[in-house]
């Protein structure tokens, strides 16, 4: 990528900026007791998360959407998450710091998130952010999510950005998709919820990160 200011930095949300799997984890575990099922260790449901609670019924339950009670299962599921939503969730390592660096150095940082508004918001009240995001985009506030572009241009009308002057962080390959379909620049998150990390150099990004902590350096290289 050529060398520009970077203006803004938007991050997917689950498996991205935030690590969601232990609050699910719980969740998913309440569920499956109720159904007479054991329970499930983090790793066995890591990769399902970024599907959202539809995947985690699909792959972890074994039920699929035309089945009768798949729905019934995914609000009970969805009923667990909210008691608990952001108790264990925390921040990537070195994320935080990265933050506050952004706030310093004047560079508008924000979400993307396939998660509905309702969970976007319930999660962020949780969490110690040191700042807020500029701008938070949920698929209930368009029409088409990603990896469609529309969410992303409409975090860059709230920033008043142009495309080019933002990059997009997401651990999965629709983020990346998203991004290049905005015009940004795009950056796979390989620390995520993905199977293998070596998956996200088949997704061409402008850049793989394999460690959070090393996200700041990848930036500040493109700049």
């Amino acid at each position: 990528m050529s060398r520009r200011v970077i203006k803004a930095v938007l991050f997917d949300l689950d498996g991205t900026l935030v690590d969601t799997a232990p609050d699910f984890l719980w969740a998913l575990n309440q569920l499956r007791k109720s159904l007479g099922q054991p329970p499930l260790s983090e790793p066995e449901i890591r990769t399902a998360i970024s599907d959202g609670s539809a995947g985690l019924v699909r792959n972890t339950l074994g039920i699929n959407d035309n089945e009768p009670l798949f729905e019934s299962i995914r609000q009970q599921l969805l009923t667990h998450y909210l008691e608990i939503i952001g108790l264990h969730a925390k921040l990537y390592p070195g994320l935080g710091d990265l933050l506050v660096e952004f706030e310093s150095a004047g560079i508008a940082w924000g979400i993307s998130t396939n998660k509905p508004s309702l969970y976007t918001n319930a999660l962020l009240d949780q969490m110690a952010l040191p700042s807020k995001p500029r701008t938070v985009v949920c698929p209930d506030h368009v029409s088409k999510p990603k990896p469609d572009a529309e969410p992303l241009l409409l975090n860059c009308r709230h920033l008043n950005l142009m495309p080019h002057d933002v990059v997009f962080v997401g651990d999965h390959v629709r983020d990346v998709q998203a991004g290049k379909a905005a015009g940004m620049h795009t950056i796979a998150a390989a620390w995520g919820y993905i199977d293998t990390p070596s998956e996200a150099e088949g997704w061409h990004a402008d850049a793989v990160c394999y460690r959070s902590q090393d996200l700041y350096q990848v930036i500040k290289d493109w700049q």
